[in-house]
């Protein structure tokens, strides 16, 4: 028996349990991972409130780095004694240890430890989606970034930064303004003391910008708008402040035939070809020392309803990740 963090209901960070569960033998197609690390996201949030419906009683968490204790059969290319992470698959990375689809594991290279692949492989992969793919950054392009201080924030602004970009990213204190700053990003903006809107026109000589990245959702979504150049993309990828609700798409055409798109790592890493291309590129950036994966916090995986706690309060910035 090992122990793992479930919840039998939804709600606030009360309802995650510390609880006794069995994992057994892998099956065909999968391997038993012994967790070293955990990483912590904001989606996690929506699955334990209730926001992103699941089947309940759950287990809780995508990300985590670990070694391979066991592989079953038609299992190639890894072996017991393997590290690993991964992002992604079935729920239940908050757990000493579980068995994976081993499709789904990545290996660690030398130079990455295991708490920076926990804390790198989903916000590290979304970063990368996001630059590489939804909208490719072009040098010289001015890109603006919402929640710039936190995980995926910080890592989007160091790799537009590396692309060639003029960074423009939202926070919430000065001292987020100073950490955003310190990794790539030109221009923070303290949404609480200024109005970003007008901030993206004065930067960019009225132009605006060709993308936003947009995490915050329902108090952002539509000044978002405001702030893209014609034919630009807004890029929304989660909704920490709540759900946008219905919208009219005929706004879009009204600022200037906007693209809009709502991104999920999943569907970018669907395939085994495109989830290795986007750990591959993550840890050649970050072993270029390009992108710097900053874990600002940890806690022992047991006080998993604390960290939720801390997060949701927008007491953390940059990565979070759990002991085992």
């Amino acid at each position: 028996m090992v122990q793992a963090i479930r919840f039998a209901k939804t709600g606030g960070p009360e309802v995650l349990e510390w609880q006794q569960v069995e994992v057994g033998k892998p099956g065909p197609g999968q391997a038993r991972i012994r967790h070293t690390a955990v990483g912590l996201n904001y989606i996690d949030t929506y699955q334990r409130s209730g926001l992103y419906p699941m089947p309940l009683p759950s287990g809780l968490g995508s990300e985590a780095a670990g070694i391979v204790e066991e592989v079953g059969p038609g299992v190639g290319g890894l072996k017991a004694g393997d590290r690993i992470a991964y992002a992604g698959g079935p729920l239940g990375a908050y757990s000493e240890a579980r068995v994976m689809p081993a499709e789904r594991l990545v290996p660690l290279p030398a130079g990455i430890t295991d708490q920076q692949g926990a804390a790198m492989m989903l916000k590290g992969m979304t970063a990368w989606y996001l630059v590489r793919r939804t909208h490719v950054v072009k040098p010289g392009e001015t890109i603006l970034i919402h929640a710039a201080a936190g995980g995926v924030g910080l890592i989007v602004c160091q790799w537009a930064k590396h692309l060639g970009a003029t960074v423009i990213g939202t926070v919430g204190s000065a001292d987020k303004a100073a950490l955003a700053k310190a990794h790539g990003c030109d221009h923070p903006i303290n949404y609480r003391t200024e109005d970003f809107v007008a901030r993206v026109n004065e930067i960019t000589n009225g132009k605006k910008c060709p993308v936003v990245y947009d995490s915050v959702g329902k108090d952002t979504f539509y000044k978002s708008l405001d702030c893209i150049a014609p034919l630009g993309l807004l890029a929304s990828f989660g909704q920490s402040s709540g759900a946008i609700g219905p919208v009219d798409i005929g706004i879009l055409a009204a600022k200037g035939s906007l693209f809009l798109t709502r991104p999920t790592l999943n569907t970018y890493t669907t395939t085994r070809e495109d989830l290795l291309t986007a750990a591959n590129e993550l840890f050649d950036v970050v072993k270029k020392g390009a992108v710097k994966i900053e874990i600002n916090q940890t806690y022992p995986l047991r006080e998993a309803a604390r960290a939720h706690r801390d997060l949701q309060d927008r007491k953390t910035t940059g990565s979070t990740v759990f002991t085992v």
